[in-house]
């Protein structure tokens, strides 16, 4: 008897041991919003629909990490996207299309490997005052991207097959580098993607800039280049973001330049506004080339993991161009409205 307890007691604190070693969280966002769009295809074009992942993309996920010892640990993520409107799946139905990856971290930085974020989109996302969301077209549609990442991203802002090195924070500076393997017999070169970003925060001040290039899988193949650069600078009564980027494929079929412009300002403990303004320059077309959007919203929080939102939009298009596909066409203006609920556990 004396035995078997000795056992038992031994066993609890092995068990103890290990679980003080090892965690795995089980995390999630759910975002609902009525959306009232007019995408200026006339009457035909006034869209209602609720929507999920206006604000934040309602997600379910799973992370990790171990303990290896001497500053060793093992992470790893899977990460979901829903579409909780109808309960499917988001990203094309892929099981984890937000995120699978697993890597080491230690005193050298972090390595990942797997699906995951673009550096770019890391870095458009820390700066755009809207954080990708909120602001945006083509109301009930469960693909589309929203904020200022329509506007930006000509090539999917997550990446397959790829690994990813970050540094750790030094003073301030921090840097990643990625590669995605584009998995195409005999030619490495096609549907690879290569990024690279950094970024330094001082205090109030945070800058940023980000390179992408994605190769496409033809024959010959081309390229989608994106390079951006941006900062946010926090004044205390409000906080000033600014951006730019340039997009530009081999072949010359897409190619513009884009200027952002936003600011974040507190009016209580609980809420905020948040405004940007984006001008568009087409460099493919030769006249009538420019859009300009135009977003303001509020967020509300009614606690730690819930608030409130709603924004208004604008999107107006020269007779030439379309900018991020918002509208129903070359030359439409789009006008969005929303409110919606986040809950994040």
């Amino acid at each position: 008897m004396k035995k078997s307890l000795i056992a038992l007691s031994v066993l609890a604190a092995v068990a103890g041991s290990a679980q003080a070693q090892s965690s795995v969280t089980v995390y999630g966002v759910l975002d609902m919003a009525f959306n009232a769009e007019h995408n200026g295809a006339g009457a035909a074009g006034n869209k209602f629909a609720v929507d999920s992942g206006i604000q934040s993309g309602s997600r379910l996920g799973f992370k990790g990490t171990e303990d290896l010892g001497n500053g060793l640990k093992a992470n790893f993520k899977l990460e979901m996207g829903v579409n909780a409107d109808e309960g499917k799946s988001a990203q094309g139905g892929l099981a984890f299309g937000r995120a699978a990856w697993v890597g080491l971290s230690g005193d050298f930085g972090s390595v990942q490997v797997g699906r995951q974020n673009k550096p770019i989109f890391d870095a458009v996302d820390a700066v755009d005052p809207f954080s990708t969301g909120i602001i945006g077209g083509n109301a009930g549609s469960s693909t589309s991207a929203t904020g200022l990442g329509n506007l930006v991203f000509a090539t999917n802002p997550r990446i397959n097959n790829s690994i990813n090195y970050s540094t750790n924070n030094l003073s301030g500076f921090q840097a990643s580098v990625q590669y995605g393997a584009g998995e195409q017999a005999g030619d490495v070169g096609k549907g690879r993607g290569m990024g690279l970003s950094a970024s330094y925060t001082a205090g109030p001040l945070f800058v940023t800039g980000a390179y992408q290039a994605d190769n496409d899988t033809a024959a010959v193949v081309n390229a989608i280049k994106h390079a951006f650069v941006g900062g946010t600078y926090d004044f205390g009564v409000a906080k000033g973001a600014l951006s730019f980027t340039k997009v530009r494929s081999d072949n010359n079929t897409v190619g513009y330049k884009l200027w952002s412009v936003g600011a974040t300002v507190p009016v209580s403990a609980a809420g905020a506004i948040i405004a940007s303004y984006s001008y568009v320059t087409n460099d493919v077309v030769a006249s009538d080339k420019n859009s300009g959007y135009f977003g303001i919203g509020y967020t509300h929080s009614l606690s730690k993991r819930t608030n409130l939102y709603t924004s208004a939009s604008r999107l107006k298009n020269d007779k030439n161009v379309n900018a991020g596909g918002i509208a129903s066409g070359n030359g439409a203006t789009e006008l969005l409205y929303n409110v919606g609920i986040r809950h994040m556990f």
